[in-house]
């Protein structure tokens, strides 16, 4: 049986993994088509955030396994 502690981290993992692909795929846009992303006249600006953005769910990740996933019943 799966308890609510191993939901949370499985949805907080999900999360930022989703957040990961959101952030990949403007990253995507900016990378094949520069000219029709208007408001942003730095693209290399606009993708380094972009990639800053992904770090941070990474980062979370990472956070998550080392300090929450070991704990983790299997179900």
């Amino acid at each position: 049986m799966v308890n609510l502690r191993d939901k949370i981290i499985k949805s907080l993992l999900a999360h930022a993994n989703g957040e990961i692909q959101i952030h990949l795929a403007n990253v995507e846009v900016y990378l094949n088509n520069p000219a029709g992303i208007g408001e942003h006249s730095d693209v290399t600006g606009a993708i380094q955030e972009e990639l800053d953005k992904v770090s941070k769910w990474e980062d979370q990740i990472a956070v998550i396994q080392k300090y929450l996933k070991s704990s983790m019943t299997t179900s």
